[in-house]
């Protein structure tokens, strides 16, 4: 008889956890976005005091909390604006006018000034597509940049892919014909702080280009040789796809957390910025790491994890 009861009172207790889920569920579906009021005030706390202005956008992707602060304002990209060029040239790569494994012959007029590693190559060098675009998204490299922004067929046909797919406010600027107003205000290119995690989280969930093309973007945007913002803040062993962007008045960077309680993606943008220099203590950079370790503590409050002393050492 007891054991009975007892199977009896394990049925009970299961359908008691199921009608509870069932009605979590319709109340509160995963995923459904809705402000997380709590981290709205801690990212307000964090930039009170920053002397210039900043946008952001946080999504925790499982239970759809986001946070805003001016995210649906225009900023400067600096080089995130190479996460839309690689999008548009895979998308020709998709289709069949490009290829990733074809060989491209470098030409000096191909030069951008700075101490990019494609700028040092001699004249008539061959380099694989694949290889161009890892120096635009790794290592940041301008002159790769350009040469895949002409690849994808320019600012014109990358700005006509972003409106296709739904981004407003992302724009390429430089060398596009008809954007010299918007080039002199935002420089190479301009987007908000919404549309740039979106743009990465349409990568992550395979919904752009192709799911194919979506996963060698992610792969590629996991390879990062400036982590020394946002990424120094999670922990080393965790993985991210991001960029980074910065320039005098400005630095941003979008990045995508798989963790282990959920992915989470951010955005952190500013502009107008009182601090120019380009130590490691510009505000700007301050800004960016220490909201990546808020975010960071706040999604994972159980890690025990904390940046090594004297990361600056390693500063790149």
């Amino acid at each position: 008889m007891r054991k009975h009861l007892y199977s009896l009172t394990l049925l009970i207790f299961a359908w008691l956890m199921f009608s509870c889920t069932k009605s979590a569920m319709k109340t509160a579906p995963a995923g459904e976005k809705r402000t997380d009021t709590v981290l709205t005030k801690k990212l307000q706390a964090t930039i009170k005091d920053f002397e210039g202005d900043v946008g952001i956008y946080v999504y925790h992707i499982p239970s759809g909390r986001e946070a805003s602060l001016n995210a649906d304002t225009l900023f400067p990209t600096a080089s995130m604006i190479k996460v839309p060029i690689l999008l548009r040239l895979f998308d020709r790569m998709e289709k069949g006018e490009l290829s990733y494994q074809e060989e491209l012959v470098y030409k000096d007029s191909l030069y951008y000034p700075g101490s990019d590693i494609l700028g040092s190559f001699k004249n008539g060098e061959k380099i694989a597509l694949s290889k161009v675009v890892m120096l635009m998204i790794t290592t940041s490299d301008n002159t790769a940049s350009l040469w895949c922004q002409s690849l994808a067929g320019g600012g014109e046909e990358i700005n006509q892919f972003l409106a296709e797919n739904g981004f407003s406010g992302t724009r390429v600027n430089s060398r596009t014909p008809g954007r010299k107003e918007a080039w002199q205000q935002y420089g190479w290119g301009q987007t908000t702080p919404a549309e740039m995690a979106k743009l990465l989280l349409r990568i992550r969930e395979g919904a752009i280009v192709s799911k194919a093309a979506c996963e060698e973007m992610y792969r590629v945007l996991c390879n990062i040789y400036w982590n020394g913002e946002a990424l120094s803040q999670i922990p080393p062993w965790i993985q991210a796809a991001s960029k980074q962007g910065a320039v005098s008045q400005s630095r941003s960077e979008v990045v995508l957390v798989n963790a282990p309680s959920g992915d989470y993606v951010f955005s952190i943008i500013t502009k107008n910025q009182e601090d120019t220099s380009w130590e490691a203590d510009n505000a700007g950079y301050v800004v960016l790491r220490k909201i990546s370790r808020l975010l960071w503590e706040y999604f994972e409050p159980n890690s025990r994890w904390q940046p090594a002393l004297e990361m600056s050492k390693w500063k790149k």
